[in-house]
């Protein structure tokens, strides 16, 4: 039996503890007495992945009928799939999701149904390259439906192909993809990577317009998500939840096809990544040395490229079809059962080491403004109940975070850095001054849409992200920032952990609680 994750305790006995720093690694000796949160190991993967695939088509969950009752031959049927942010890194190949749609597809093609597309269901992301067009669907796939113009990709600018689906009870309007809306059935395919994806932010998110999206993504409704991992304390989440009762009661049916993955990160080249530090054996300990070193004489570019690289051996731990609310149920249990880990008390002061890769730098940049959203938007929320951290605490970032940015997918991203951070960085002034030219702005919606930029108002949502954590905090410290890029982020830089305790100090006390999360990979923090 895979074992669960547990939090340890440091002592004298405890050797150095490994911290992501972007594209490298940094070993730190934390305080004695500080705790390390680790993750559990990765679950059992399910043998039979295509067996457990029909299975779940055949036999949904809630009030769904069974997928190939739902099929005839003068119907039209949309597929709509999650985008390249998820799962990260990429998962190597078969991506679960190719053996999801071709199931479907082949059930479609039996009942005789002609009039079928696919969606990457992008929001306000970036368009998908080819390539990775391909890794998701898999070249079967993307071979007999791209050359006929049935695999296409959300346009949130698109307004001929957006239809008003309605308002919720608090005037929140839900504008959506067209033909998805209008389809006979619309069958959503997911990977729930962590609790905050699936359910009704599927389709609500994924295939909707900036004007319906900014009900949800704006700083009152982030500060007030006391975890965007526990649904029922996430305002993001009520918010798309009564956007998806609207989407129902306006008829649109939707059969939706959750998948949950373990947390087999890494290769076995970096073994090391997943093992706990006294745990590593002699190979482990060479391994990391090894890459350290060749980290350090490789560019900052050649690195990204190679960690980019990278395929996870994910494992599948379930497939679950049929209605959107009792679908999701299940994954969240099957989520929670991989990830959490139980942690008594909060803490003064919560390290976290930042990986190269997050949602939104998929084979790109981890500029300043991802870090920030990394960190205070991701990994801070990674709990269930209360922060790792209390109230007024202190939060340390490992990052380079360096004043670099991707111009052809983040154009957006280089103003909102060198314009409107110069400015200030309340996300309240932001957003009421700045965020609607951004949004509005030609230039960027014809980037987003013929490009592969992402949408000109994203760099805002991602400083909305870490709202929460702005009120929550009372200090942030980038260990090893760049002392420019992070000065413009609103945060204090500090070449060394020793430094950085002592920074922190100052703001929590001279003698503080330490908690360390070692993640990825991923681990979720229930804290009592």
């Amino acid at each position: 039996m895979p074992r669960p994750g547990f939090v340890l305790e440091v002592d004298r006995a405890t050797p150095p503890t490994l911290f992501w720093h972007g594209e490298s690694f940094r070993l730190e000796r934390l305080p004695r007495g500080s705790r390390i949160l680790y993750p559990p190991e990765p679950l059992n993967a399910i043998e039979d992945v295509r067996g457990a695939i029909e299975a779940a088509l055949d036999h949904p969950v809630g009030d769904s009928q069974p997928l190939s009752s739902l099929l005839n031959p003068n119907m039209s049927l949309t597929i709509a799939f999650d985008d390249v942010s998820l799962p990260l890194p990429q998962m190597t190949a078969p991506d679960i999701r190719s053996l999801v749609i071709e199931a479907v597809l082949e059930r479609a093609a039996e009942a005789g149904v002609t009039d079928v597309v696919l969606i990457a269901a992008l929001a306000l992301h970036r368009r998908m390259t080819e390539s990775e067009l391909r890794h998701a669907l898999g070249n079967r796939v993307y071979n007999a439906l791209a050359p006929r113009g049935q695999l296409t990709q959300h346009d949130a600018e698109d307004k001929q192909n957006m239809t008003v689906v309605g308002e919720t009870d608090r005037g929140e309007l839900v504008e959506l993809n067209r033909r998805a809306v209008e389809s006979d059935l619309l069958v959503y395919v997911n990977i729930n990577l962590v609790s905050m994806d699936g359910g009704h932010k599927s389709v609500a998110t994924g295939l909707a317009s900036y004007d319906s999206i900014k009900f949800h993504h704006n700083v009152d409704t982030m500060v007030h998500s006391r975890s965007f991992m526990d649904r029922h304390n996430s305002e993001l989440h009520s918010s798309n939840w009564r956007m998806g009762h609207v989407i129902k009661d306006a008829g649109v049916k939707i059969f939706q096809i959750e998948t949950t993955l373990n947390t087999a990160t890494f290769p076995e080249s970096f073994r090391f990544l997943s093992r706990r530090e006294w745990e590593w054996n002699l190979r482990d300990r060479a391994s990391f040395i090894a890459a350290s070193e060749a980290l350090k004489k490789t560019p900052p570019h050649l690195a990204r490229q190679i960690f980019q690289s990278v395929r996870s051996p994910y494992g599948v731990t379930g497939i679950t079809a049929g209605e959107v609310e009792a679908v999701h149920e299940r994954t969240l249990e099957r989520v929670y059962q991989q990830q959490l880990v139980r942690v008594d008390g909060q803490s003064d002061i919560l390290t976290l080491g930042l990986p190269f890769i997050g949602p939104y730098n998929v084979n790109s940049i981890m500029n300043p403004i991802l870090v920030y959203c990394l960190g205070l938007g991701y990994l801070f929320n990674m709990y269930r109940n209360k922060p790792l951290v209390r109230k007024g605490g202190v939060v340390i970032l490992s990052h380079p975070t360096r004043p670099e940015f991707d111009p052809a997918f983040h154009p957006s991203y280089v103003d909102f850095f060198d314009q409107v951070l110069t400015e200030t960085t309340d996300p309240l002034v932001i957003e009421s001054k700045y965020e609607e030219s951004f949004a509005r702005d030609p230039w960027y919606i014809h980037l987003y849409r013929t490009g592969n930029a992402y949408h000109g108002v994203h760099p805002f949502y991602m400083w909305y992200w870490g709202a929460h954590a702005l009120d929550h905090l009372g200090g942030v410290i980038i260990l090893g920032g760049d002392p420019k890029a992070t000065r413009r982020l609103g945060f204090q830089s500090a070449s060394t952990m020793a430094d950085a305790l002592e920074m922190a100090r100052s703001i929590v006390g001279s003698d503080p609680s330490i908690t360390h999360l070692h993640s990825p990979p991923l681990v979720m923090a229930d804290v009592y």
